[in-house]
């Protein structure tokens, strides 16, 4: 497996393009890992399941059931995730990406989807792209997706970073509401924001239990550290509006996932023939 290294300053990021164009590390010399590091073994199952942070390409979170209405269509979609009956995250995630350059700060990486096989893959042609570029404060992700097809379809992007959940890690960010889940993880029903799940002041995280979408983001959160001393913001442009919020109970990390769509929304989603659906995500960090 190809590690991508890139290098500025005391930052350190190792991408891998054959396991779903993934972050393997995101690290901060002296203060140690950001995200959650890739295993050897993790990576070698050639998917970013496992990863630090990966692409959500064309889809992000669950289509229940495998079944996708867009427009007049019925679209039946294969389940895609191990012990989980619902396709996720879409493709991009579990296949190998090119690279377009490389070099010390920076890295270009290109995945496209031909039409599935058969009613079980998504049967629409796309150009998914991500871009990296380091610098001392932060690193910078580029990342979106072209329609190859000579007609409109449903079509989404988000980025899945895997934060370490230090005993003290506090998260802020500004939100409007929420979708209420099932056992599966479904959405429901969208509420406006409870105050037990407010972030408008900086919280922790720890024994939240969280795996929902939320709206109304302005597009700014902030993970700190207070122990290591430092706070990372995350920033993304104007295509992602959404936030998904995952604190899993007994892991060492929690996720703060920008997005495009809410859950189980992409069918609801238009963009058109050759066109390109994306922005930019970036995580700067402050010495508090």
């Amino acid at each position: 497996m190809t590690l991508l290294s890139l290098r500025a300053g005391r930052l350190a990021v190792d991408l891998v393009p054959e396991a779903g164009g993934s972050i393997a590390r995101f690290a901060l010399e002296g203060a140690g890992d950001l995200l959650r590091p890739a295993t050897d073994a993790a990576l070698a199952t050639g998917t970013a399941k496992d990863a630090a942070c990966y692409p959500l390409v064309p889809f992000s979170n669950r289509i229940a059931n495998g079944r996708l209405s867009f427009r007049d269509d019925v679209i039946r979609l294969h389940t895609n995730w191990p012990g989980v009956r619902h396709p996720m995250h879409g493709d991009g995630w579990a296949r190998a990406w090119d690279v377009v350059h490389h070099d010390r700060h920076s890295a270009d990486l290109v995945f496209v989807h031909e039409r599935g096989v058969g009613a079980a893959g998504w049967p629409f042609r796309y150009r998914a792209r991500q871009t990296f570029a380091l610098e001392e404060a932060g690193l910078a992700v580029g990342l979106s997706i072209e329609n190859l097809e000579d007609r409109v379809v449903p079509a989404g992007v988000g980025l899945h970073p895997f934060f370490m959940r230090d005993a003290d890690a506090e998260l802020a960010c500004r939100l409007a509401g929420v979708w209420r889940t099932d056992a599966e993880v479904l959405p429901l029903q969208r509420v406006p924001l409870p105050p037990e799940w407010d972030f408008s002041r900086s919280r922790r995280v720890d024994g939240m239990g969280l795996d929902h979408c939320f709206d109304g983001w302005d597009g700014q959160a902030t993970v700190t550290w207070p122990q290591r001393g430092l706070r990372l913001v995350l920033s993304a442009t104007e295509a992602f509006r959404h936030l998904v919020i995952y604190v899993p109970d007994g892991q060492r990390y929690f996720c703060v996932e920008p997005v495009s769509h809410a859950n189980g929304a992409v069918g609801q989603t238009r963009l058109a023939a050759g066109a390109t659906l994306g922005g930019e995500i970036s995580f700067r960090l402050v010495q508090i």
